[in-house]
């Protein structure tokens, strides 16, 4: 049975119940932390990705935050945010940026639900595992980087093929 057959016969479904759903199919640990808020850890290969998803319903948009913990040395950070940009050129689904007093490294995408629009199971689903999987993918990338002479070009040459996997 696909996910979105649970969901078939419910109208006005909160995107976020939603997602805690999928946290609970997956068993990802997670915390409602209000009616439209989800925080969750889903593990990686690499990692444990810390996600965060919102709803908004003033601009209805599902926003998704996917961290983690990076605190690269500050000799390193032109380089740092050099490998973003290139990272950010290869992927088409969301953003990196680095949030500098957290020190976090995030990923960020906002689906817009305008007009009345629901997002189904499968395409929440999706948007996690790409979530990870843009992670995954370009981890190894940062911290070649970050903790060692690597130039940004060099540390790319990890992050070509597409990281394979099901968040």
């Amino acid at each position: 049975m696909s996910l979105s057959e649970d969901y078939l016969s419910t109208e006005d479904l909160h995107p976020i119940d939603i997602v805690e759903t999928l946290a609970e199919h997956h068993a990802w640990e997670f915390d409602r932390v209000t009616d439209d808020q989800i925080a969750m850890a889903v593990e990686g290969q690499w990692r444990t990705y810390s996600l965060t998803l919102a709803w908004s319903a003033q601009d209805e948009t599902l926003r998704l935050i996917c961290t983690f913990e990076m605190e690269p040395p500050e000799g390193r950070m032109g380089e740092l945010y050099d490998v973003l940009n290139r990272c950010n050129d290869m992927v088409w689904t969301g953003a990196f940026t680095y949030w500098t007093e957290q020190k976090l490294m995030v990923w960020r995408y906002g689906l817009l639900l305008a007009g009345g629009q629901m997002a189904g199971p499968e395409q929440i689903d999706k948007l996690i595992a790409q979530a990870v999987m843009a992670a995954e993918r370009f981890y190894p990338a940062f911290q070649l980087v970050a903790w060692s002479d690597h130039t940004p070009a060099a540390a790319m040459n990890v992050a070509i093929a597409e990281a394979y996997g099901r968040a």
